[in-house]
């Protein structure tokens, strides 16, 4: 047996919890002695891969962090409009590291070959359109697009020149996500009918309240390129710029940023291109700090009959000061059956519950009120009719999958990233995936700010009506 076989073997012992026999498969084996294996694969000097990071707020430092869990992946260079993050950036990753505040300095290096992007929301698109225009390979932070008009664009631009695209919501690569996937497929749940999914904080950070430098000023700040897309400009404001995700200007709101979570991992699991309909409520209930976007959004989205799936309805759900605490699901609801997911992609849950063959009788029902005579005789009709059998509820176990303690999911979104930028293979999340994960998402925005239904064509990806 090989050594990497022993060490597989070792760790899978640990790694995964199948509480149900339908589960114990050696495909499951096989997907985690995949990853692992890759993990450990020695990379030569001709499939390094250079990389730059362009914007390093939290999400810039993350997936810098976890790009380079990939063998072969070097930093090269960063970019931020702040100059105490490009000092940040040196701190943690040597002095020899290339800092910029404009953007475009990054994309002219001839020895970069992927970036990253994690800049606030409004420069997402355009960025990502310079970058493959230069012959980079991209991997852009979710939503791929600040507006919807941005998509089918920036969907141009990455078929007309074939560089290697990916959008960031890791769900799409969590082994969790992929194995509810091959369960729903299976029929564990029966016929999808509703999804329930949510997100919900209560704390001042999981609002969005992030900590302001104090030399967070105009001297440190480049202001001018930060807004220079914006309709209307505004003077600096530490706020705007730090806490970006609060303001329209700059950021998607609940909805770009977390729903678009919850579409993301819910399209990948059913196969949907996307909704018909689209309606949303919300409201600024207790952070009132400014921020023009609202901290408690609910969505109704309607999904009609396609060929990849049945008609179903979404409900999504923000709330930034819920008593209940940090706390997100999303629960796939069929006729036998529920995946309730966590987290963000390390584990689930399907719990079944199947009818008795027999629709039942008594109990809380208009037997009581008919005369005795009459309740016998049904009775006895009822029973000659349905055995013992078939009128006890089936009981059905649950099934829990959890993936191994140290997994995460984005770390294998940017294995899959690099893999396709060595060898061409197709991403898991392309451009036209991300845009039908994110449009929906930012019509909840639309049907918040201007109080009607959205109506979507999901197959050309545009709204209609």
């Amino acid at each position: 047996m090989s050594t990497d076989r022993r060490k597989f073997l070792k760790h899978l012992g640990t790694s995964v919890l199948l509480t149900s026999a339908s589960l114990t498969s050696l495909a499951a084996k096989e997907e985690n002695e995949v990853r692992i294996l890759r993990a450990q694969k020695r990379v030569s000097p001709n499939d390094r891969i250079r990389i730059a990071t362009i914007g390093m707020g939290i999400m810039g430092f993350n997936d810098t962090k976890a790009a380079l869990t990939v063998p072969g992946v070097e930093l090269v260079g960063v970019c931020d409009l702040y100059k105490g993050r490009l000092a940040r950036a040196k701190e943690v990753y040597g002095n020899d590291l290339f800092t910029t505040m404009d953007h475009r300095e990054i994309l002219e290096r001839k020895d970069i070959d992927a970036v990253i992007i994690a800049t606030s929301d409004n420069w997402h698109s355009q960025i990502a359109i310079d970058a493959m225009h230069k012959g980079k390979a991209v991997y852009s932070e979710k939503p791929m697009v600040h507006l919807i008009s941005q998509g089918l664009e920036e969907i141009r631009v990455q078929k007309e020149t074939g560089r290697v695209f990916q959008v960031g919501s890791q769900r799409v690569s969590s082994i969790a996500y992929r194995k509810a996937k091959e369960m729903y497929e299976a029929g564990a749940i029966g016929k999808i009918n509703s999804i329930e999914a949510s997100f919900n904080r209560q704390s001042a950070l999981g609002a969005w309240q992030y900590t302001i430098p104090s030399d967070g000023n105009i001297q440190n700040v480049d202001w001018a390129r930060y807004q220079a897309n914006a309709s209307v400009k505004h003077d600096f404001d530490p706020n705007r710029f730090f806490r970006w995700r609060n303001y329209r200007e700059y950021g998607t709101g609940v909805a770009g940023d977390l729903f678009v979570h919850l579409l993301s991992g819910i399209h990948f699991i059913t196969g949907s291109k996307g909704p018909e309909r689209i309606y949303s409520i919300g409201d600024l209930a207790y952070w009132k700090d400014g921020r023009n976007v609202p901290d408690v959004m609910s969505a109704v989205i309607h999904y009609g009959e396609t060929k990849e799936h049945p008609a179903f309805q979404v409900t999504l759900r923000v709330n930034f000061i819920s008593g209940e605490g940090d706390h997100g699901t999303t629960k796939i609801v069929g006729s036998e059956g529920v995946i309730d997911l966590g987290g963000e992609g390390e584990s689930f849950t399907i719990r079944k519950n199947k009818m008795p063959v027999a629709p039942g009788i008594g109990g809380w029902d208009s037997l009581f009120t008919y005369t005795e005579a009459q309740q016998k005789a049904l009775m006895d009709a009822y029973n000659k009719r349905y055995s013992q059998a078939d009128q006890q509820t089936p009981s059905i176990p649950d099934i829990t999958y959890r993936a191994p303690d140290d997994y995460n999911a984005s770390n294998d979104h940017f294995a899959n990233f690099m893999e396709s930028v060595r060898t061409g293979k197709p991403v898991v999340e392309d451009a036209v995936f991300g845009f039908r994960a994110a449009a929906p998402c930012l019509a909840c925005n639309d049907s918040y700010f201007q109080n009607k239904v959205i109506h979507w064509d999901a197959e050309n990806m545009k709204i209609v009506g």
